[in-house]
């Protein structure tokens, strides 16, 4: 049983963090370069929230969205 226990450990400390161990020795040198995976994912979600404000700013100059406070039956 403690082989199994210690095969789980070499998979998850070689196969899977691998990735993770070289970010952390990369930030030691390279800091931006370790962090860029980072700045593209705040670049692509800054990206979606200004498309959702603008969408949302097209449906409110239509005029398409139920306003009206009766909509919702809690808040008779």
């Amino acid at each position: 049983m403690k082989a199994f226990f210690e095969g789980i450990q070499w998979l998850f400390e070689t196969i899977f963090f691998a990735l993770h161990d070289f970010l952390r020795e990369l930030e030691l040198t390279h800091w931006f370069a370790a962090n860029l995976l980072n700045w593209i994912f705040m670049a692509i979600c800054s990206v979606a929230i200004v498309y959702w404000c603008k969408q949302l700013k097209i449906y409110d100059e239509k005029g398409e969205e139920n306003q009206d406070t009766t909509a919702h039956s809690f808040l008779k």
